[in-house]
C-alpha cells in the first residue's frame, strides 16, 4: 500500500496528491495536522526529519521532499512529467523551480508568520502575501508564454503540477490574476482535469481536529 502523509493545504503535499492521481497511483492519505504540532511528533519525525509534509511511503522506502517524490514517480512509471530533451527538461524544471524555490519558500506559512510577529504587526500576513505572491507568478508568466495547452506545450509536466497549488495559494490571499492571462488560461485546462481536481484541498478536507 502506497501512503501518503498530507496535509490538506500543504502546497508541497498538493503537488504530490496530483502527481500519484495522474500516473493512477492508489494511496492512503493519513493527515499529519500542522495546526497541532504532528508534524514535530516523534513519530512523523521518524518518517521524516526535517518535520515538513509530505511523505511518502512507495515500494518498500519513504520518500521527502514534493520534487523529488514527483521525479521519483517519473523515473519509475514513465509518467512523463520530465520531457526526455535535457534542453525542455530544464527548461520545465526551470519553472517547477521558480515556483517551488523562490515562491514558496519566501510564502511559506513561517516565514509570514514570523514577519508579522517580529515586525510587531506592522506587516500582515496579507501584506506579506501581497507583496511577493504577485511578483512572483509574474516572472512565472513569462517563463511559460507560448501557445501550448500546459506551461510548456501540450504536454502537462512538472510546472504544471507546481503551477496549481501556488494558483491556489494566490486565490486564497486574495491576489488578482487577471493580468497574466496565461497562467489564466493553462489553469482552466489543468483544473478540468479530474485526476488534478481530485488533489484540491476542498476535495481532501482538513484533518477531523482542525
Amino acid at each position: 500500500m502506497t501512503v501518503l502523509y498530507d496535509y490538506w493545504r500543504s502546497s508541497a503535499a498538493y503537488r504530490v496528491r496530483i502527481a500519484l492521481n495522474l500516473a493512477g497511483i492508489a494511496y492512503e492519505s493519513v493527515p499529519v495536522n500542522l495546526l497541532t504540532g504532528a508534524h514535530r511528533a516523534p513519530e512523523h519525525l521518524a518518517r521524516n526529519p526535517q518535520g515538513l509534509v509530505p511523505a511518502l511511503e512507495i515500494d518498500g522506502r519513504t520518500l521527502t521532499q514534493s520534487l523529488a517524490i514527483i521525479e521519483y514517480l517519473d523515473e519509475t512509471r514513465g509518467t512523463g512529467f520530465l520531457p526526455q530533451d535535457p534542453a525542455a527538461r530544464a527548461q520545465v524544471r526551470a519553472t517547477a523551480y521558480a515556483i517551488a524555490m523562490e515562491i514558496h519558500p519566501v510564502c511559506n506559512l513561517r516565514v509570514s508568520r514570523l514577519v508579522t510577529q517580529r515586525s510587531g504587526g506592522a506587516m500582515s500576513v496579507q501584506d506579506w502575501m501581497e507583496a511577493f505572491l504577485p511578483a512572483g507568478l509574474k516572472d512565472v508568466e513569462a517563463l511559460i508564454a507560448g501557445d501550448g495547452q500546459f506551461c510548456h506545450g501540450d504536454h502537462l509536466s512538472l510546472a504544471d503540477i507546481c503551477l496549481v497549488p501556488q494558483v491556489f495559494n494566490a486565490r486564497r490571499y486574495g491576489i488578482d490574476l487577471s493580468a497574466l492571462p496565461r497562467i489564466g488560461a493553462v489553469m482552466e485546462r489543468l483544473e478540468a482535469l479530474e485526476p488534478v481536481a481530485a488533489a484540491h484541498p476542498d476535495r481532501v478536507g482538513p484533518p477531523p481536529e482542525a
